[in-house]
């Protein structure tokens, strides 16, 4: 009866181990998996010239610890190689950048930089509109 025990007792703690093999995760290793992305996240936006507050904003689930560090260590990286960073490519979520590119093609037809583009009046409703060939 023992030797059954002892096999049972076995056989249940190579079950148990084998759980990462099963896809089953520790806590620890999803804890270390998080650190990392935030660390990720936060190089990224220090790469990418985020201020912090923006990258906490951008990504609210990461850690924030986590995404400060990253964005230190990149911060530190950059500035030992001198390196500049690079521009976003896409906008903010929820900021529209087709106002102010249209803003800037208005102002170089204009020649008038700044200020708002003039308006031509539109044509009356007994006068020819010109057609183009």
């Amino acid at each position: 009866m023992t030797a059954f025990r002892l096999a049972s007792a076995l056989s249940l703690l190579a079950l148990i181990a084998g759980c990462e093999m099963l896809g089953i995760e520790s806590p620890e290793k999803l804890a270390a998996l998080r650190e990392g992305e935030g660390k990720a996240v936060g190089s990224a936006c220090r790469h990418a010239a985020r201020a912090i507050e923006d990258c906490y904003a951008l990504n609210p689930k990461a850690p924030k610890a986590a995404v400060f560090a990253g964005w230190r260590e990149m911060d530190e990286y950059m500035r030992e190689n001198k390196l500049e960073a690079v521009a976003p490519a896409l906008p903010r979520p929820g900021t529209r950048s087709e106002p102010v590119a249209q803003a800037a093609v208005d102002d170089a037809r204009t020649g008038k930089p700044g200020g708002p583009p003039e308006h031509k009046p539109a044509p009356s409703a007994g006068a020819k509109a010109p057609h183009s060939s």
